[in-house]
């Protein structure tokens, strides 16, 4: 019954390290930027839903009408930089990391690096809980889970009905033919990141809920998410939230059957044999794409 629990209780929270994942793998597969950034600005979506929170008595979802704009902004900024001065794919990967840095250092010094968590009464929903019959499930991994599903799902959506989403498909496949085609990719690459940047608030505000935050937890989230990225393919919304719950899976049932220091290893062990058997993820096919 453990074991069973840990599985549910995985599963439900491999729809957070999903939507974590899914804005570093679709600017990496479409715009051939590696957003290190990301974690900083999903760490800074999480500081501001606890100091919205903690200091204004908002509801932490209600803190989204602050966060999400914020960070759209961001992502978008952060974009319209990398194609001015025209970042390469490795560069990126430096330069996002830097930027990760100095979001890091600027959260330390305003909210100091001590454990930072809401109060149980301005967050009733670490709290809270859902049971069916002998299993209980937290508020915050059901949220998150939710979340995951509709923004991923709508995401995927956009993507493969809409002109935007055939748009940036074609520019992820061919930048000079969709250029020659009259795509203007400079404005759709930076209207994507400012999704993304929006999803990171998202995440951010969902982990609050239910963990303390210090500055350091963001470099914390790199192995989980790159791992989500890798097994579910590298811009593949569908496959990042199918791996993000195989992550979230495997992690509680080994943690629970074995130990908590075993989960690591088993982890990053099917990343190396996932590289190995299937390179372009385990939920994509060779040449498929998004």
């Amino acid at each position: 019954m453990t074991t069973i629990q840990a599985a549910l209780s995985g599963i439900l929270l491999g729809g957070l390290y999903a939507l974590m994942a899914a804005g570093v793998s679709v600017t990496w597969g479409v715009l051939r930027i590696i957003n290190l950034a990301h974690f900083g600005m999903i760490l800074l979506g999480a500081y501001l839903t606890f100091e919205l929170a903690t200091a204004w008595r908002v509801n932490p979802l209600v803190t989204l009408v602050v966060s999400v704009p914020v960070m759209f902004v961001l992502g978008g900024a952060l974009q319209w930089a990398f194609d001015r001065l025209r970042v390469s794919e490795l560069n990126s990967l430096l330069i996002t990391f830097g930027v990760l840095i100095v979001v890091v250092q600027s959260v330390s010094n305003i909210w100091s690096a001590d454990f930072q968590r809401m109060a149980a009464e301005v967050n009733p929903y670490a709290t809270e809980s859902v049971r069916l019959g002998r299993f209980v499930f937290p508020v915050p991994t059901l949220l998150a889970f939710a979340v995951a599903l509709l923004v991923i799902g709508g995401a995927h959506l956009v993507l493969r009905r809409t002109f935007i989403g055939r748009a940036l498909r074609a520019y992820a496949e061919d930048r000079p033919i969709a250029a020659a085609f009259g795509i203007d990719h400079r404005r759709i690459g930076v209207l994507l990141a400012a999704v993304t940047g929006a999803t990171a608030a998202l995440a951010g505000m969902l982990f609050s809920l239910a963990n303390a935050l210090t500055p350091a937890t963001a470099f914390e989230w790199f192995g989980t998410v790159f791992a989500v990225v890798i097994l579910g393919g590298i811009g593949h919304l569908v496959g990042t939230l199918a791996a993000g719950v195989l992550v979230g899976l495997l992690s509680s049932v080994v943690s629970v059957v074995l130990s908590p220091a075993t989960a690591p290893f088993v982890l990053f062990s099917a990343i190396v044999l996932a590289l190995i058997l299937r390179p372009q993820g385990l939920f994509t096919t060779a040449g498929a794409h998004r």
